[in-house]
């Protein structure tokens, strides 16, 4: 893996779509894929105020709590409907190892070769909605590492759905289908794998949903972090040190 492998643009629109099947070997390719695009980050309100928010020519995304006129500004609402309610999954009650997110290396690099989605996405997706607990569940009835809800999972080939394997093969798949659909933009795809593609195409973008952009925001901080410990791997043979993957969270969200 090499600089040179990375765009600044997002996630590459690649045609067709491999179907569903449970890999039991794949080849490891290094992926082309993307530096976060440029996202204003905003900091909560105090509870019960308003949130608006436009984005600028210049794809930035603006939050206030005090819309000035002449701008084009919409009320954010707190949460989404179904998973979008919450950014986490809730985790089983049983201890989780300290290599979790090790211990599944193999399929995520196997998955991310076949679907042309690079690791640390596939990382930072499943940081951030399950900390690689393969029986986390949401009230929304999402389910497993990709916290996949029971109709996408059918639409994805999963048979059972917390079988790591078939889980992030699947939720990889998922991730591959929207990246095509919104011509391989990363914020799309990322605010398309929590409020649903329809939410994205409803709103022309990232739906205004204070859970969604504050999971858009999680996704994008961890995916950093990922991609710039495997560059320095690749360059250095050892891992960068870097601050705590899991990046700010905010109490003012609903929590799973």
């Amino acid at each position: 893996m090499t600089p040179g492998l990375y765009s600044t643009t997002g996630l590459k629109a690649i045609p067709g779509l491999p179907a569903p099947r449970r890999h039991r070997t794949a080849r490891c390719a290094a992926l082309a894929l993307a530096l976060a695009p440029a996202l204003a980050l905003w900091s909560p309100a105090p509870a019960g105020a308003d949130i608006f928010s436009y984005t600028s020519r210049d794809g930035v995304i603006h939050f206030t709590n005090i819309p000035q006129p002449g701008r084009p500004w919409r009320r954010i609402m707190r949460t989404g409907p179904g998973k979008a309610a919450q950014v986490h999954a809730r985790r089983s009650t049983r201890p989780l190892p300290p290599d979790r997110s090790r211990r599944y290396e193999q399929d995520i690099q196997q998955a991310a070769a076949l679907y042309q989605i690079p690791p640390p996405l596939i990382h930072a997706v499943i940081g951030v909605e399950s900390d690689y607990d393969p029986r986390a569940t949401s009230r929304a009835g999402a389910q497993g590492l990709m916290q996949l809800m029971p109709a996408t999972a059918r639409g994805m080939g999963v048979i059972d759905v917390f079988d790591p394997r078939e889980n992030i093969f699947g939720g990889v798949r998922y991730l591959r289908a929207l990246a095509n659909q919104f011509a391989g933009s990363l914020v799309k795809t990322i605010a398309g794998y929590h409020a649903g593609p329809g939410a994205v195409l409803r709103y022309g973008g990232l739906p205004p949903y204070a859970t969604t952009l504050q999971y858009v925001r999680m996704v994008l901080h961890r995916y950093r972090h990922q991609r710039q410990r495997a560059l320095a791997t690749a360059l250095l043979g050892a891992p960068a040190a870097a601050p705590d993957p899991a990046g700010p969270r905010s109490k003012a969200l609903a929590r799973r």
